[in-house]
């Protein structure tokens, strides 16, 4: 993932990378390490790189690290509208 093609897409002037443990607290549901990617149930922007929009299905912890969501990626854009960005350069 390129930083700064995030750091563009979000329109902000500063851009880490959190620990898991920095940010725990916002998904008080979810094991550290497993929190799924419904930013917007956790009032947070999601944003999602080009590539992985262009794939049939998509599989991610469902907030345990022993259960698993696998669905179709237009049923997740459909519940999630995530912001579908580039954010990585082939080389």
């Amino acid at each position: 993932m390129d930083l700064r093609l995030l750091k563009k897409a979000a329109g902000v002037k500063k851009v880490d990378l959190a620990t898991e443990r920095e940010f725990k607290d916002l998904f008080p549901d979810c094991e550290i390490g497993a929190m799924p990617p419904f930013g917007n149930l956790y009032d947070l922007d999601v944003y999602v790189a080009t590539s992985l929009a262009e794939d049939i299905e998509i599989a991610f912890n469902a907030g345990s690290h022993t259960e698993l969501i696998r669905m179709a990626y237009v049923d997740f854009e459909k519940l999630v509208q995530p912001q579908v960005v580039d954010l990585s350069v082939v080389v």
